[in-house]
């Protein structure tokens, strides 16, 4: 017997129930392209990382906002019911869960990408490298 088959799978039904429901906590990066790139994003996408990693490189249209300041006041332009969609380095890093644990206990919805800006890049996404991006409510769309 291995260490997959050691503990028995889930019955289907649980397996189910699991599966669908972590779609309700996360999104990938495949899915964000998408919506970014048709202008169909009805979320706010928030880099969480430092100032400086962000401007070495970041998933076009995200805004930066570290975990460690998400705070009401910051969240005012934006309407209640705004789901935001955290992103971090990668699936090394926690920073994305703790940006979602914040949101979440300031009463916003959220769900985190998962992968993080290394998946966007596994992906083949290009990354934003400007000077100076938007920080208010609109997603800025960049080319």
């Amino acid at each position: 017997m291995s260490h997959v088959t050691a503990v028995p799978a889930a019955r289907s039904p649980e397996a189910l129930s699991h599966f669908e429901s972590s779609l309700q906590f996360e999104t990938d990066c495949w899915d964000v392209h998408d919506a970014l790139s048709t202008q169909t994003a009805d979320f706010v996408l928030l880099d969480v990382r430092s100032p400086a990693l962000y401007a070495a490189g970041h998933v076009p249209g995200a805004i930066n906002l570290p975990h460690g300041k998400l705070i009401a006041s910051k969240l005012a332009a934006w309407p209640p019911e705004t789901l935001f969609v955290t992103y971090c380095a990668g699936p090394h890093c926690n920073g994305a869960t703790r940006g979602a644990i914040r949101l979440a206990q300031l009463g916003r919805p959220v769900k985190v990408m998962i992968g993080g800006l290394t998946g966007w890049i596994d992906e083949g996404f290009a990354l934003a490298k400007p000077a100076h991006e938007s920080s208010g409510p609109a997603l800025a769309r960049e080319a």
